[in-house]
C-alpha cells in the first residue's frame, strides 16, 4: 500500500508548540493550498489542510515559521475517530508530516493583504 502526499502551502496561524506528557515536542498547523484552477468568478479558492509535525521537526517550526510562511511537507494521511461530548464520533483527517521544508526567506514579511485572495 502507498500512503504519501507532498503538500506545499501557507501557515494560517503561528505554530503552537506542546510537549506531550512523555516529553515529545508536537506541533498542528494548518496550511492554505491554492488550487490550481478559478472558480466561477475568476478567483482562486483555498484548500485547509491540518497536519501535525513532531520532535525536531515540530521545535524548528515553531521557532523559525510564522503566519504566512511557505513551507513544504511531505508525509502519510491518518484519519482518527473520537466521541465529543454529547456522544457523537467526530473523524477526522489529516497529514502526520515526515519531512518539513521552509521554502520563503529567513525573514520572510507577510502582511494580512497577501491572504484576501484565499479569504483568510
Amino acid at each position: 500500500m502507498i500512503n504519501q502526499v507532498t503538500l506545499v502551502g501557507r501557515l494560517t496561524k503561528d505554530p503552537v508548540l506542546r510537549y506531550t506528557p512523555d516529553g515529545k515536542a508536537v506541533s498542528n498547523v494548518t496550511l492554505a493550498i491554492n488550487r490550481n484552477f478559478r472558480n466561477t468568478v475568476g478567483d482562486y479558492e483555498a484548500d485547509f489542510v491540518q497536519c501535525i509535525i513532531w520532535k525536531k521537526s515540530a521545535e524548528n517550526t515553531a521557532q523559525y515559521c510564522k503566519k504566512g510562511t511557505l513551507i513544504g511537507i511531505t508525509g502519510r494521511i491518518q484519519t482518527r475517530r473520537y466521541e465529543n461530548k454529547d456522544g457523537k464520533n467526530i473523524y477526522v483527517t489529516e497529514v502526520v508530516a515526515e519531512m518539513v521544508q521552509f521554502l520563503g526567506p529567513k525573514q520572510q514579511e507577510v502582511k494580512l493583504e497577501d491572504f484576501e485572495h484565499i479569504g483568510l
